[in-house]
């Protein structure tokens, strides 16, 4: 099994973990590849030089799954180099909350066991594809979590005029817009009362960002939707985002979101579900009155 590993490198307390790792797929006799900046980081950070068949440098190589190792951020990364080249990515999670990297510290060697097994399932997650007018913007233009209009630089809003196949629905007067897919609705657009919805969900959200009207809410809308966006700026500029990747672009261009021709394969156990994960991470469920009367006895 070709097995390439990717990894954050800000994770120097993590060594014991990711050695691991590296310690199990040499244990069950895998064809490893590690990212090159990452395998530099192991090296440099300290010292630690695991025994691989070589590295991955470019966005294009031959692998059966993907090892994202860090938190949420590595997996979007991850997903990214990955691209089109329809290979699975198993998130190992050394970062904090976790929802796409949600394998535990506890969990590694039994998971890459069911791995080796053959015994997991793999999730097709929709990804976001933004078009700009003259195709000013340049680089990935694909976001698996969110495409994120925001104000920049100003405490002054912006003002996104959106509409639904080209059907006007609002403008929205506020710091920003959040598009999210199902995967992307326990992120951003969750922190900003968005609706957390099932990976499996064939639907987007729009969330406002702190928008001028009290009566702008959350919008969930059917994920084959041409959503197009215009924004206005009293500074003329303004930000867009995806996953977390950022340009400054002019007021006044045109832009467009849909659902991409093709989707990232997210890697689970069979025994661990989304409910489990929102139970785990959320805190769905927990009383903490109880904990802090267990606490004081």
């Amino acid at each position: 099994m070709k097995i390439g590993i990717f990894g954050s490198e800000y994770q120097i307390e993590k060594q014991s973990v990711i050695k691991r790792v590296f310690n199990k797929l040499a244990e069950r006799g895998a064809e490893v590849y590690v990212d090159a900046s990452f395998a530099h980081f192991l090296w440099e950070a300290f010292q630690y030089k695991p025994a691989i068949n070589g590295t991955l440098s470019g966005d294009v190589f031959d692998l059966d799954i993907a090892i994202s190792m860090g938190g949420d951020g590595t997996f979007l990364r991850t997903a990214a180099r990955v691209n089109k080249q329809n290979i699975p990515i198993l998130g190992i999670n050394t970062g904090r909350l976790g929802f796409l990297a949600d394998v535990g510290s506890t969990d590694i060697e039994d998971t890459l066991d069911e791995l080796f097994k053959h015994y997991y399932k793999v999730e097709e997650r929709t990804l976001l594809r933004l078009a700009t007018e003259n195709h000013i913007y340049q680089g990935y233009n694909y976001a698996l979590n969110e495409v994120a209009i925001l104000k920049r630089d100003t405490s002054s809003m912006i003002t996104i005029h959106t509409e639904l196949n080209g059907e006007y629905l609002t403008s929205y007067q506020a710091d920003g817009l959040i598009v999210a897919t199902p995967t992307g609705s326990t992120a951003y657009s969750m922190s900003v009362n968005g609706p957390i919805i099932l990976p499996q969900d064939n639907s987007l959200v729009l969330s406002p960002v702190a928008p001028h009207s009290l009566n702008v809410r959350p919008l969930v809308i059917p994920d084959d939707y041409r959503i197009t966006l215009g924004v206005e700026s009293r500074n003329r500029t303004f930000l867009i985002s995806l996953d977390g990747r950022s340009e400054v672009f002019p007021a006044g261009i045109q832009l467009e979101i849909s659902k991409a021709d093709y989707t990232t394969k997210v890697i689970k156990r069979y025994k661990h579900t989304f409910y489990q994960t929102l139970r785990e991470k959320l805190m769905w469920g927990a009383d903490v009155r109880m904990d802090k009367e267990q606490n004081m006895k």
